[in-house]
């Protein structure tokens, strides 16, 4: 990998504040291409030549934002990682895709947060040459399909539990496993082609200081491309999603509506036994953080979305560095979010982590906590 390109920001920084430092004047004429080395000219966009240098401050301001999250998912997705590879009671079929999950998480921001937070304090163009950028684009794309379609098999498996009740199939320790290799299978096959150059590529965009596939190529090629991705990575597992849970709410609502008019025949309160409304409670509340997380990812990606297809299909008029810049750095949210939402809302993962990190945890134990510690028979956690 070569590096590229003088590499002094402070030399290389084009525009001034004013005499107090509070407004930002790029100099006439000027382009936030200007003085980019030649190698690196070669794959960003012409599109993206014409705009004057942004005001450093938003990249500053994007790269601190960027920390915070990287700490955030260190931490959350490490801490999940951690108590499931030492603790055997985790390590359940539904469990590994939950852990699928928050790998897949955790290796998003570790392979792009520090590429890119050098980059914005060390240099005013991507730093890390065109092989770097193809790496950077690949790893994004990859872990990010993979974290997607991980959240599809979550999905499906709350579908199958839930709305085959206790007779229905359940997930085995085989199943959950081909389920992974199909996910990261089906990632790398959609992230690949540009790659190796077979079909689409990557390049700098929006401040330059990441990379992503080429969406701005008014050729039939890459149109095809960013339609291909679209779909793969986009339409397809959200619309696995919307049908596993809405089948899932429309099934809670049948069940309890069954329950009460059975109850009301036999006048009496209610059907259930302890255990049952134990466990059907711990059932839909993971139904409920498995469906938060798809929202979450839902906005939190669809912005950036909606700048790829308008920058492919729309008008690109609306496309600006800045516009494009801060999606793609807020996709990042999901990756910190799922852990929050998903292991660290289980009951049995809640109780492994608040034994291990403590001081993970502000408030005391809740009894429901302490019923889901000892439940070890729940259809989503079982040992």
């Amino acid at each position: 990998m070569s590096l590229v390109g003088n590499r002094s920001y402070a030399a290389a920084l084009v525009g001034r504040y004013d005499a107090k430092g509070q407004f930002y004047y790029p100099e006439l004429g000027a382009y936030q291409t200007d003085g980019a080395p030649a190698e690196l000219m070669e794959i960003i966009h012409p599109w993206w030549t014409q705009f004057p240098p942004a005001n450093p401050m938003i990249n500053w301001i994007l790269a601190f934002v960027y920390s915070l999250l990287w700490v955030v998912n260190f931490v959350g997705n490490g801490a999940v990682i951690h108590v499931f590879a030492t603790n055997r009671s985790l390590r359940s079929p539904s469990n590994l895709l939950v852990v699928n999950l928050a790998i897949a998480d955790f290796c998003m921001m570790l392979s792009q947060g520090p590429l890119y937070i050098f980059n914005v304090f060390y240099s005013r163009w991507w730093y890390w040459g065109v092989l770097g950028c193809e790496i950077y684009g690949i790893t994004g794309g990859l872990f990010g399909i993979g974290a997607i379609w991980t959240m599809v098999a979550i999905g499906y498996d709350r579908y199958v539990v839930i709305t085959n009740s206790i007779s229905g199939p359940r997930l085995t320790n085989g199943k959950s496993v081909c389920m992974i290799l199909f996910i990261w299978s089906y990632a790398l096959g959609v992230t690949l082609p540009p790659f190796l150059k077979y079909w689409g590529r990557f390049v700098p965009e929006g401040l330059l200081s990441t990379c992503t596939f080429d969406y701005l190529t008014d050729t039939l090629e890459i149109k095809a491309f960013v339609a291909y991705i679209f779909t793969m990575a986009y339409v397809i597992p959200l619309t696995i999603l919307t049908f596993c849970y809405s089948r899932i709410v429309m099934a809670v609502f049948a069940h309890e509506k069954t329950l009460r008019e059975q109850a009301k025949k036999m006048n009496v309160d209610s059907l259930r036994t302890s255990g049952d409304q134990k466990e059907q409670s711990m059932e839909i509340k993971i139904a409920k953080a498995s469906l938060t997380a798809v929202f979450l990812w839902i906005a939190i990606w669809t912005p950036y979305a909606t700048v790829v297809l308008t920058g492919a299909f729309g008008k690109r008029e609306l496309i600006t560095p800045v516009v494009s810049q801060i999606p793609s750095v807020a996709c990042k949210f999901a990756a910190c979010l799922n852990p929050l939402v998903f292991a660290i809302s289980h009951p049995k993962f809640q109780a492994a982590l608040r034994k291990r990190y403590p001081w993970l945890y502000c408030s005391k134990k809740s009894s429901s906590d302490d019923a889901s510690e000892v439940q070890s028979n729940a259809v989503t956690i079982k040992s």
